[in-house]
């Protein structure tokens, strides 16, 4: 995968690599973030890989950085991998990959509300948990709530 990703998008387009011992030995690379994108379009369409299934996407809050960690399933070979996209916490925007993978559109939706991070591209995002009046991410780490009782 990262061969493929350096030779069909951008040398630099991997920033690490790894496999993931803890979660069974899956395949985890981090992606750049201006490069997600295409690296995603890559995966999806790819013959070798044809990631077709996005299982899910989570937000998570690192401190120093936001980032959205993509599960795939290629559903011919049942071969498994994760992608991670970094992005920063002062204007937080990844692109949004619901026109690859329409599954993509409420997960999408739902870090936004809960992280604040911006999907460019998605065809409707906009608040899908907290009331639209909501002030702030409540799963960010520097979240403070305007009511200490709730």
């Amino acid at each position: 995968m990262v061969a493929l990703l350096k030779a069909e998008v951008a040398e630099d387009a991997v920033e690490e690599a790894v496999i993931n011992e803890e979660n069974g030995h899956l395949p985890t690379i981090t992606v750049k973030n201006e490069h997600w994108l295409a690296c995603a379009s890559l995966l999806r369409h790819h013959p070798e890989w044809s990631c077709s299934y996005l299982r899910n996407l989570a937000g998570v809050d690192r401190e120093t950085h936001l980032e959205v960690v993509y599960y795939f399933i290629n559903l011919s070979t049942k071969a498994e991998a994760a992608v991670h996209v970094k992005t920063d916490r002062e204007q937080p925007s990844i692109a949004s990959v619901t026109p690859i993978w329409p599954t993509a559109n409420w997960c999408e939706r739902e870090v936004y509300d809960l992280l604040g991070i911006d999907f460019t591209g998605h065809p409707d995002l906009r608040r899908i948990m907290m009331p639209d009046d909501w002030v702030g991410h409540p799963l960010r780490k520097d979240y403070e709530p305007l009511d200490s009782e709730v």
